[in-house]
């Protein structure tokens, strides 16, 4: 939807919409609203992006899924890394999105696994939580981590992630 940048799910389980008051302006004023196209392979230049998204939230595994099949990606969803694991040894993603704080298997234990895989170790990680602190942070670039956005993220921030980490990962 124009004007949402984002969304965030507070500790009491609301969720909060970010507004991209600029895109909201536009579209009032009649003026087109201009989007970040479609990310494609540079190499493969039919084929979209496959984004796996691993985070225990269902809201944020939908709205997250949303904003990347907006923008030409096709998504797989995970729970939890067990999940995620799982789904793994079946589909090779172009890109994982990752959280922290999950049951069964958490993000940096996935996160580990990946970079110890020879299929996988290769595969751009970019972590999403509401960890913003230095310590869960330099942890995570420990592990293999590619980068890093704290929740809630900038929907122009997270697409220009995915765009330069498939483009380094072709």
């Amino acid at each position: 939807m124009q004007g949402i940048s984002g969304a965030t799910i507070l500790g009491d389980g609301r969720v909060v919409l970010i507004l991209d008051l600029m895109a909201q302006i536009r579209t009032l004023q009649g003026l087109p609203f201009r989007g970040l196209a479609p990310v494609y392979h540079e190499a493969e230049h039919a084929r979209p992006l496959l984004v796996m998204v691993v985070d225990d939230s269902v809201t944020v595994r939908k709205v997250t899924s949303r904003l990347l099949e907006r923008h030409g990606m096709h998504v797989l969803t995970a729970k939890d890394g067990i999940d995620a694991m799982t789904l793994l040894q079946e589909h090779t993603p172009d890109i994982m999105l990752l959280d922290i704080e999950m049951p069964r298997m958490d993000g940096f234990e996935v996160a580990s696994q990946i970079r110890q895989d020879e299929q996988l170790k290769e595969l751009p990680i970019i972590m999403i939580t509401s960890r913003s602190g230095q310590k869960h942070r330099d942890r995570a670039m420990a592990v293999g981590v590619n980068e890093y956005l704290s929740k809630p993220y900038q929907e122009t921030v997270l697409l220009e992630s995915i765009a330069y980490w498939s483009q380094v990962h072709v």
